[in-house]
This record gives C-alpha cells, structure tokens and sequence, in this order.
C-alpha cells in the first residue's frame, strides 16, 4: 500500500470505522437526532457546530486537491447553516460522508511526490503535516462529540453505552 493509500485508509477509518480506536464519526452520529445534535451542554459547541467545523476544513482543502486555492478561514469555521429539522440534520451528515469519501478518493490518487510539497504556501506546510492535521484534527472533536452524546443521553435518561 502507498503512503498516500495509508492517509486515506486512515482518513476513511476516523469518518466510517475500521481505526485503532474502534470510534468513528458515522457510528458515533448515527443515533443522534437533529435536537440532540442542535443541544448546548454547559459551554460546549453543539453536536452540529462540531461536525460542521471537522468537514469545513476538509470541504476547504478539497478545494486544492481539485486544484483551486485555499481559502478558508478560522473566522467561519464554526458558522455551519441552521438546523430545525431532521432533514437539516441529515443533509450536513449527508455532505459530510460524501466529502469526507470524495476527499479520501483523491488523497488516494496524489502521487507520493506530492506529499513532500506545501499545500497552498509555506505558511500552511506540507501535504503530508496537513493531511495528517485534519485527522488529528477529525478525531480531536469526535472525542468531544463522543463526551457530548454521553452527557445527552444521561440527561435524556437514556442508557449510556460505551
């Protein structure tokens, strides 16, 4: 396997299961409805703010793997589109499978050359630091989603599993 088939062997295993840490982010959002995803626990981002922020980045740097420049910005990292319905809930999840799969399939086809260039100017590093940040990045805030879904559900009085 070439180490760009790895990154996206990696990268599809935080979004649809498979990782060392037996936790992903279809599985973990699969339960979650659009008011437990749109709820505020103490001071944390919402369920929807969060899966909104992982694929923000990726929907951004899917645009210089399509060969277009970066152009995002920290600034509206967390200004996903409202939620009120079931149908907005699985519309974010819909774009964020389809994102994350899109993003995987052309990690997969870079040349392993490319890893070692700046992704869109030496301020942003390499291909390879960037690729690797956004899975460090996807399951940094799986963990708080996780934590969050938990805290719902003990609410809820629900069981909590895991």
């Amino acid at each position: 396997m070439s180490l760009t088939e790895q990154i996206a062997k990696h990268f599809r295993e935080v979004h649809f299961g498979g990782n060392w840490t037996w936790v992903n982010m279809k599985d973990t959002l699969a339960d979650v409805n659009w008011q437990q995803a749109t709820t505020q626990v103490y001071n944390c981002n919402t369920i929807a703010t969060l899966v909104y922020h992982i694929n923000y980045y990726i929907h951004e740097v899917l645009k210089v793997l399509h060969g277009g420049q970066l152009s995002a910005s920290d600034k509206y990292s967390f200004d996903g589109p409202p939620i009120t319905s079931q149908e907005d809930c699985e519309n974010l999840l819909n774009k964020t499978w389809a994102d994350a799969e899109n993003f995987a399939n052309l990690i997969e086809k870079l040349p392993e050359s490319r890893m070692w260039e700046n992704l869109a100017g030496e301020e942003y590093g390499i291909y390879y630091r960037n690729l690797h940040g956004i899975i460090e990045h996807t399951h940094y805030h799986l963990g708080q989603i996780v934590i969050i879904k938990k805290v719902l559900l003990q609410v809820d009085g629900k069981s909590v599993q895991s």
